[in-house]
C-alpha cells in the first residue's frame, strides 16, 4: 500500500517517477488563463484567514458542500469563517475521488506544511496552523506567486477594463512575475442580455466612439484591443454556449444591431447570426495582432434561476451543454481560414465527449506558422479530475501531436491553485513512464525530457509569444 499522497502520489511506475521529478516537478509555471484579481496582485493582498482565502469564490467547492447537504449560511452565508472552514473539513474528509480531496490536500502540503488528512479531527489544528502561517509576510499574495514558480500570469479582462493594476504591477520593481492583460469581449457579444445596451454606453464612453452601428462597434474594439495591446495583451478569450455557423448579411448584422440599440428585442435567430458576425469579425483582428483566440464552450449557465436570483453568476449553479456541433465548429474554422485570417486557436469543450471530434477537427487546419497552431485545450472546469485529464491527454496523444501542447492552467480565483500544475504535470509524467515502462515508447530520456519541459513551460511561451526565456 503507497503512503498517502507521498513525494510519488500518481506517479505508478520508476520511469515516471524519474520524468516527474527530475524534469516536470522543476519547471516554472506560466499562468495563461485565470481568474484571479489583478487588484489582489497589485496591492499584495494580506489574508484575514484561511476561509477567505481557499473558500472565498471557490465555486468547486461550494458545490461539493450543497452536495453534502450543508446549509448555506456555511457556505456563502453569514456564518463566521472558522465555522465556514470547519464545515468544509467535514465536508472534504468525504470527498473520495473528487478532485477537490487531491487539489486541498496539495495546497496545505505545499503552502502550510501540513501533511495530514484535513477531517473533523484535525480541523481545529489545521486552522491554527494556516491562520498562523498567512500571518507570516511570505504569504502575502506576491510572495505566494514567487513561492509557486510562477513567471507569467494572464488575468482575464474586460474591454472597459482600465488596467490600471497591471500598470501599477509592471512598475513594481520588487515584484518581478509578468502580469498580463487577456481580452475578454464576452459582454459586448452577448446582445441578448437584458444590460447590453448599457454596457454598450460604457464602451462608447471608454473607446470615444460614438456607437450606432455594428463597424462602430467594431471600430470601438479596435481601439481597446490596441489599448491592451499596449499593456503586453496577447490572448483573447471567449465563452461561447456553442461555436456557431450561422453566416448572414451585413446589412442583416447591423439591422439586428441597431434594432437592439434601439430597445428592441431580438430573437434566437437574430442572437446567433450576430454573434457568430461578431466572432468572425474580432478573430480576423486576433490574426492580425498575432493574438491566441481561446473559445471556451459547452456550458449552460445560471440553472437554478431561484438561486441565481439569490447569489448572482459564478456561485455554482452551471452544467455541461451536450449541444456542440461538430460541423459548425469546422465550418466556423473554415470561413476564417477561406479569408486567410484564422489566428492560432485553442477550443476548450465542457463536454467531454467531444475529445475526439476536436481532436479530428484541429488536424484539418495545421500549418507551418506554428507548431500545433489550432490546440485542444486543457481538461477545464468539470474535466480537470484526473480521469478527465487522462481521457484528454490520451485523446489528444491519439489523434493530434500531444508534444505540441501548450499544456495546464488554473482557470481558477484562488493564488493557491497552482498545485493543478503539480497535479497535471504528476498525471503527464505517469501517462509517459507508462508507456515506456510498457514497451509502448523507447527509454528515450533525451526526447521525453524535451517532450515534458515543453508541454509543461516551453510551448507555452512559444505559442503565445510571451517574454520569457525557454528553458533547455
Amino acid at each position: 500500500m503507497k503512503t498517502f499522497m507521498d513525494k510519488d502520489f500518481l506517479l505508478t511506475t520508476p520511469v515516471s517517477s524519474m520524468l516527474y521529478h527530475k524534469y516536470a516537478e522543476l519547471m516554472p509555471i506560466i499562468d495563461y488563463h485565470c481568474h484571479i484579481s489583478p487588484k489582489e496582485i497589485s496591492e499584495n493582498k494580506t489574508f484575514k484567514n484561511i476561509t477567505e482565502l481557499w473558500l472565498g469564490g471557490d465555486h468547486y467547492k461550494w458545490r461539493f458542500m450543497r452536495s453534502s447537504g450543508i446549509d448555506e449560511k456555511y457556505i456563502t452565508g453569514d456564518a463566521d469563517d472558522k465555522t465556514k472552514f470547519l464545515k468544509w473539513a467535514e465536508c472534504l474528509s468525504k470527498a473520495i475521488g473528487n478532485p477537490l480531496y487531491h487539489w486541498s490536500h496539495l495546497e496545505l502540503q505545499r503552502y502550510f506544511d501540513f501533511y495530514k488528512p484535513l477531517s473533523s479531527k484535525t480541523a481545529e489544528e489545521a486552522w491554527e496552523i494556516c491562520n498562523e502561517k498567512l500571518r507570516q509576510p511570505d504569504m502575502r499574495v506576491q510572495s505566494i506567486i514567487k513561492k509557486s514558480n510562477v513567471r507569467l500570469i494572464c488575468t482575464t479582462d474586460d474591454p472597459i477594463d482600465s488596467l490600471v493594476y497591471h500598470d501599477s504591477i509592471k512598475n513594481d520593481a520588487a515584484f518581478d512575475t509578468a502580469v498580463l492583460p487577456a481580452w475578454r469581449p464576452d459582454k459586448a457579444m452577448n446582445i441578448e442580455k437584458p444590460d447590453y445596451c448599457e454596457y454598450i454606453e460604457k464602451l462608447a464612453k471608454v473607446s470615444g466612439v460614438n456607437i450606432c452601428t455594428f463597424n462602430d462597434l467594431i471600430d470601438a474594439l479596435k481601439i481597446r484591443m490596441d489599448y491592451f495591446a499596449e499593456r503586453g495583451c496577447l490572448v483573447s478569450d471567449h465563452a461561447l454556449q456553442y461555436v456557431m455557423y450561422v453566416p448572414t448579411s451585413d446589412k442583416e448584422i447591423n439591422h439586428i444591431f441597431t434594432s437592439r440599440l434601439n430597445g428592441a428585442s431580438i430573437t434566437s435567430k437574430e442572437e446567433l447570426a450576430f454573434k457568430y458576425a461578431f466572432m468572425q469579425t474580432v478573430a480576423a483582428e486576433y490574426s492580425k495582432r498575432n493574438w491566441v483566440m481561446q473559445l471556451h464552450y459547452g456550458c449552460k449557465r445560471d440553472n437554478n434561476r431561484r438561486k441565481y436570483d439569490k447569489y448572482g453568476p459564478d456561485t455554482g449553479f452551471d452544467s455541461i451543454y451536450n449541444y456542440t456541433p461538430s460541423n459548425e465548429l469546422a465550418d466556423f474554422l473554415n470561413a476564417l481560414e477561406e479569408k486567410d485570417c484564422l489566428p492560432k486557436t485553442i477550443l476548450y469543450s465542457l463536454n467531454p465527449s467531444d475529445n475526439a471530434s476536436i481532436g479530428t477537427i484541429l488536424g484539418c487546419f495545421q500549418n507551418s506558422t506554428a507548431i500545433s497552431k489550432i490546440q485542444q485545450g486543457s481538461a477545464w472546469w468539470f474535466n480537470d479530475h484526473k480521469s478527465g485529464i487522462v481521457e484528454q491527454l490520451t485523446s489528444l496523444a491519439n489523434l493530434g501531436n500531444l508534444s505540441g501542447f501548450v499544456g495546464m492552467l488554473t482557470d481558477s480565483r484562488s493564488f493557491l491553485s497552482y498545485t493543478r500544475h503539480e497535479y497535471f504535470r504528476r498525471i503527464l509524467c505517469n501517462i509517459l513512464g507508462e508507456l515506456v515502462e510498457y514497451g509502448e515508447y523507447p527509454e528515450d530520456y533525451d526526447t521525453l525530457s524535451e517532450i515534458i519541459k515543453n508541454i509543461c513551460f516551453n510551448n507555452c511561451i512559444n505559442y503565445f509569444n510571451f517574454p520569457c526565456e525557454p528553458i533547455n
